[in-house]
């Protein structure tokens, strides 16, 4: 019995250990996926953030005018204006559940 359960621990341990590591860190995706329109510092001061019209995150006036699901749909389904063009685009395909939860919490950690 102990022969068995001891490989056990160890591979669970090790499924553990690793899991952190399998999703990305919200910062790293906020560098690859965000940044480019809302700024490294989310203020969204790039050119194709003022192209894109972005809001700045960092300002906690705005980021009061949306909950974490209404931040979490856009991250997942993008956003078109009322022209139907689009300004965000989706990335349900590209980064998990979890990844997009992390992602909201790195934005509301950028309020000043």
């Amino acid at each position: 019995m102990k022969t068995i359960a001891i490989p056990a621990c160890v591979a669970a341990a090790i499924v553990l250990a690793a899991a952190p590591r399998l999703s990305a860190d919200a910062k790293d995706n906020w560098t690859k996926n965000c940044a480019a329109c809302h700024g490294p510092d989310g203020a969204g001061h790039t050119k194709a953030g003022r192209m894109a019209q972005v809001k700045d995150m960092t300002s906690a006036d705005y980021q009061k005018s949306f909950t974490d699901e209404q931040a979490t749909k856009q991250i997942k389904e993008g956003f078109k204006d009322s022209s139907g063009k689009e300004r965000m685009k989706a990335f349900a395909d590209k980064l998990s559940d979890g990844e997009v939860k992390a992602l909201v919490a790195y934005v509301r950690s950028l309020s000043k």
